[in-house]
């Protein structure tokens, strides 16, 4: 029986220990859907080294490994080692999509954007040749008729209180700096809000109460929504996602989002500088309607968590500070921050390549944490100092208190309010690291 062995890497703290966590609290869909695509007569196994040892002496004929993010270098290295036990090894997710010349060189086939079909000629590859093309790129036009992910390869790690769902894939908008706007380019696919509800059942079935539907902006198609929320209701779950601000704008299907279970979304504010907005061609968010916005959401019984970017050519130490006091004077439960970053294949990478504004080429520098082109007014050494300067006074025990136990609206849901708190002490611990916050 053929074998393929599945790892998400995870990443590095600046004392270049692995980070290590003794749960995962939101493990990813994409190796548990795949899993569900793989051919019975092969077997499957999952390691997500955050929580799980990487065993090099496995007997796996291909290693398949993700790239999320700044995790994909540790993945590299992963790569390496494989390839010198002479394992086949794949690698496949978003950044190793949006650079696969690179990727290329580490292993011996690319599986480059969706998967579903690229996945199952790779390994069909395997099984008749011996060997597999060096990429494997076959985009899929619509979402239907997926397999239900196999969650049971999850159930023997220690995860947290909630699995992931999938409604759609890509979104609408086209931001400059958003490799999600550079690999679907404006396209969003939807799947049947049957086979979602299907899915959302399965995790019910598991002994779940709560799942996180994880698709990058839920609220773009406002009838699709309101379909999905009104056939989640009755299953009396609750869940959380991420979404444009727009949801304040739309009070109906506010109350049926809160009605179906969602207590938690995560939004994409960016700055609290308009030109900084305009120019990440993001100009539909008004930085005028932050603080209403987040008042109304939170009225209505969101928790709300935003996703914040320091470093465009109108940040300032200055605009740096006004960020945090911001974000403390609006008691956001869950706040993270990224410095500005031109990921390869995005429109800014290409601008700032243009205008000689990159400081590096190097992928390893591209982690999100330190600057690696020249902003306009302030210089980069600054800027990747005034980002932890950002990220330490957010996350300290002051801010923690006041942004959560000082909340009112949290008390309104201590489940989540006691989620907040965990959530912000667990950031916490990674800022002290040196460790951009984004794992949990």
């Amino acid at each position: 029986m053929p074998k393929i062995l599945f790892i998400q890497p995870t990443q590095y703290a600046e004392n270049g220990k692995l980070c290590k966590q003794s749960k995962i609290h939101l493990p990813g869909l994409a190796f548990p859907l795949l899993a569900a695509y793989t051919p019975k007569h092969w077997d499957v196994e999952l390691c997500i080294e955050v929580i799980d040892g990487v065993n090099f002496d496995s007997d796996a004929d291909i290693i398949g490994i993700g790239t999320m993010g700044h995790a994909t270098f540790r993945g590299i290295e992963i790569a390496k080692e494989f390839k010198k036990r002479n394992k086949t090894v794949v690698m496949g997710g978003y950044m190793a999509s949006i650079a696969k010349e690179e990727a290329i060189k580490y292993v011996d086939s690319v599986v480059v954007g969706d998967a579903e079909i690229s996945y199952l000629k790779m390994l069909e590859d395997f099984e008749k040749h011996g060997k597999l093309q060096p990429f494997y790129d076959y985009p899929i036009s619509k979402l239907e008729n997926l397999p239900v992910p196999r969650y049971d390869l999850l159930m023997n790690k220690p995860i947290g209180d909630m699995l992931p769902v999938q409604a759609g894939r890509g979104c609408t908008f086209t931001c400059s700096f958003c490799s999600i706007a550079c690999l679907y380019e404006g396209k969003y696919l939807f799947r049947p809000v049957d086979e979602v509800v299907r899915d959302i059942k399965a995790v019910k079935e598991l002994g779940f109460n709560r799942f996180y539907l994880i698709d990058d902006n839920i609220v773009s198609n406002p009838s699709y929504l309101k379909e999905l929320c009104e056939k989640i209701t009755p299953l009396k779950m609750h869940w959380a996602s991420q979404c444009a601000l727009h949801l304040a704008k739309k009070p109906d299907l506010l109350k049926l989002v809160v009605k179906s279970g969602c207590d938690l979304m995560s939004f994409g504010v960016e700055s609290i500088d308009q030109e900084s907005l305009d120019s990440l061609e993001k100009p539909w968010v008004k930085v005028s309607e932050h603080a209403e916005n987040f008042r109304i959401l939170s009225e209505a019984g969101i928790t709300v968590s935003t996703e914040m970017i320091v470093g465009t050519d109108f940040d300032t130490e200055e605009s740096i500070r006004s960020t945090f006091d911001f974000i403390h004077r609006n008691k956001v439960p869950i706040p993270r921050f990224y410095i500005l970053t031109p990921i390869p294949g995005t429109a800014l990478f290409k601008q700032f390549k243009e205008q000689g504004r990159l400081l590096t080429e190097d992928l390893k520098e591209f982690n999100g944490a330190q600057c690696v082109h020249i902003p306009d007014k302030i210089s980069p050494e600054n800027l990747t100092r005034m980002y932890w300067w950002l990220n330490n006074q957010i996350f300290s025990v002051k801010s923690i208190f006041h942004r959560v136990l000082l909340n009112k609206y949290l008390w309104r849901n201590p489940k989540m309010l006691l989620f907040s708190l965990g959530v912000n002490l667990h950031y916490r611990h990674y800022v002290r690291k040196k460790v951009t916050p984004n794992i949990f």
